[in-house]
């Protein structure tokens, strides 16, 4: 078994360099960016990404499939958000677990909406269509010990953009570590490593295929011991030092609070209800406009168990006057064959 999870463990390291490898030599710019959209409320609520936190709540396996539980064996959830200009994202997950074996499949989607033909002058030609992103993700985590985790997704993406379309096959891997009382958790993801096995159009020398948006984090939260209270940070994009949009000059300090996002979580003992906040930096850098007040960079979130459900809702901003909105809802299969 010890040389099993060796292998796992071995295969996982040598999947995760190649893309890395293929980045750092020059593959130039990436797709399929609908992928670091929050999945479901609880996400977004913790600012977009959150790689340490594991519960019931199995959204969080979208991040980190390391963070699949012993709790999430049957628990079904759907997530749906709306966009600006009628885009709208959704995603639905369910796992199953087999003694220390856990196992998840889920859907996100983005669509967005019905578009209007028109010229390089923006005269309208007559007529509609429509532009959709689909991921499916197969997932599957292992428990090494009562504090160790292990996880894999593999994830086929599909993209349609009128008459044009793109096949992707994309892959994240994952760990999780906790203390023996719980309080203190920590979590390491590759997310996205993969690239386009039929792109969009081709040029004289084949199709120009590019890679998925390549995303390596690490976070921690740590929840006080006498008190309701947790805080999460998250460090993302840690393959790359400059993730500020191009041609912009941005001091050092500026760019290493851009690589985090922050979270605080009420949450009781009975664990019956949430409320998060969040700030996101490089969401408030890039998003705000001058002298405009905006709420962009900051998420709230909150959650309640009601019956044999769990609600939850969020919402964030990404540019001025709209406000993105998110809800979700899960249970948990058991409860229903008692």
């Amino acid at each position: 078994m010890k040389q099993r999870v060796t292998y796992i463990i071995l295969l996982a390291i040598i999947a995760a360099t190649l893309p890395l490898q293929a980045q750092i030599g020059g593959a130039g710019s990436s797709v399929f960016h609908f992928l670091n959209l929050p999945a479901s409320s609880r996400l977004n609520a913790l600012g977009g990404e959150n790689v340490s936190l594991a519960d019931n709540d199995i959204s969080m396996a979208f991040i980190n499939p390391a963070l699949l539980t012993p709790e999430t064996d049957k628990v079904l959830q759907l997530n749906y958000a709306y966009y600006l200009a009628g885009t709208m994202f959704g995603s639905m997950m369910y796992g199953h677990n087999y003694k220390e074996n856990y196992f998840a499949a889920g859907i996100h989607y983005l669509d967005y909406g019905q578009m209007e033909y028109a010229d390089g002058m923006g005269n309208l030609l007559g007529g509609t269509f429509t532009a959709k992103d689909i991921c499916v993700n197969l997932m599957y985590a292992r428990q090494l010990g009562p504090q160790f985790r292990i996880g894999a997704t593999v994830k086929p993406i599909f993209s349609v953009y009128e008459r044009y379309t793109s096949v992707a096959l994309g892959a994240d891997v994952g760990g999780y570590f906790q203390t023996k009382d719980s309080l203190f958790q920590m979590g390491l993801a590759l997310r996205n490593i993969g690239w386009q096995l039929k792109s969009f159009y081709e040029e004289d020398y084949g199709q120009h295929t590019e890679m998925l948006p390549l995303n390596l984090e690490f976070g921690m939260s740590l929840k006080l011991p006498h008190a309701p209270l947790r805080f999460s940070m998250t460090a993302h994009n840690l393959q790359r030092w400059n993730i500020a949009p191009r041609e912009m000059e941005v001091k050092w300090y500026d760019m290493l609070f851009r690589h985090t996002i922050w979270a605080v979580d009420i949450v009781p003992k009975s664990e019956k209800f949430y409320l998060t906040v969040s700030y996101n930096h490089r969401r408030q850098a890039e998003m705000s406009i001058t002298d405009v007040r905006s709420l962009a960079g900051f998420a709230f979130g909150a959650g309640v168990r009601v019956y044999k459900f769990r609600v939850g809702f969020a919402i964030s901003q990404y540019t001025k006057s709209n406000f993105t909105y998110q809800a979700s809802i899960s249970t948990d299969i058991n409860s229903f064959l008692k």
